[in-house]
């Protein structure tokens, strides 16, 4: 694909939405679907004006069909969904009804000329002790958030092979960086040591994920979406950076970027009764298929976020 390509991304308020949408709309003719759920414009007032911006709940079909209609899209990049854990787990009815039942509404407005990229998350598989493997690793969801994901991968795969798409499924690993929209590990330390806290009161510090920068998520859905214009068929694929990580080693990194000494105290607050203790990406195919690498290191998320961590007061106060 090439320059003034028509995207629509669904989610494009939110945090990696708001990232991959500045980084299209100078060279594409983005269209932007997101409910606000929170109420807030991520975009300044000169950012809005360089895309246009539809406020459609994906679980409202004849709206969302309407958008696609006057949009015409020839790549959508559906990124839409609820992913904090705890709030899945809380309210599940909104989980399944907007992370499957609105990526069903997408796939039936889509047309079948178009390129479709759905992000989900490398949550789907089984736990497992390796880096996990498109194709070869067996799925096998632990929570609420991953079932709905895999779900609503199987609506994607269905309607990709029934409308003949040009589809991807990204398997996206745990996203760090400025901009944060949920209360995930990263906000909930920050908000400790913006309030002055050197001693992190901290849930399950044991397991080992993949962090991959916001900044490289974007990049990598961009690359992979656009590289959709010679392939057929629904490729899975991984987007991480194929190394894992414990909360101790994050502390310990966060510990040389601001230059002070961090230590961790258990709150049985925050300790969940079940965590997987592994989950990494393998990133040998998103690398060989589509020559896409990360570029940034645990280290460069952290100082980016530490120097600007645009995160909201309101999350922050929550963390």
């Amino acid at each position: 694909m090439t320059a003034n390509v028509r995207i629509l991304i669904t989610g494009g308020n939110g945090y990696v939405g708001r990232a991959l949408t500045r980084q299209l709309y100078d060279q594409h003719d983005v269209a932007v679907v997101d409910s606000l759920r929170h109420e807030e414009l991520r975009f300044s007032e000169k950012e809005v004006s360089a895309f246009s911006l539809y406020r459609i709940d994906i679980r409202d079909y004849n709206a969302l069909a309407q958008v696609f209609a006057e949009v015409n899209p020839e790549l959508v990049i559906h990124l839409a969904a609820i992913h904090y854990i705890p709030e899945c787990e809380a309210c599940p009815d909104e989980a399944i009804s907007i992370n499957s039942l609105g990526t069903a509404n997408v796939m039936r407005a889509c047309a079948s000329d178009v390129g479709l990229v759905f992000v989900s998350t490398v949550a789907v598989y089984a736990p497992q002790e390796a880096p996990h493997v498109e194709g070869v690793s067996p799925v096998g969801p632990m929570d609420i958030y991953g079932l709905t994901k895999l779900h609503a991968e199987q609506y994607v795969e269905y309607w990709a092979k029934a409308k003949g798409l040009r589809a991807a499924i990204i398997r996206l690993s745990n996203v760090i960086g400025p901009g944060e929209t949920n209360a995930h590990l990263l906000p909930a330390i920050l908000a400790q040591l913006l309030k002055g806290k050197r001693t992190l009161r901290l849930g399950n510090c044991y397991p080992r994920r993949d962090y991959i920068d916001v900044a490289d998520a974007a990049n990598g859905i961009e690359v992979i979406a656009l590289g959709l214009a010679e392939r057929t068929g629904v490729d899975v694929v991984n987007l991480g950076t194929g190394a894992s990580h414990s909360v101790y080693d994050v502390v310990e990194v966060l510990s040389e970027v601001i230059g002070e000494r961090l230590t961790i105290e258990s709150d049985p607050a925050r300790v969940r009764a079940s965590d997987r203790p592994f989950l990494t990406a393998s990133v040998e195919k998103v690398q060989r298929k589509y020559g896409w690498s990360p570029k940034l290191t645990l280290v460069d998320s952290l100082r980016v976020l530490w120097r600007d961590p645009d995160i909201p007061s309101e999350l922050l106060e929550r963390s």
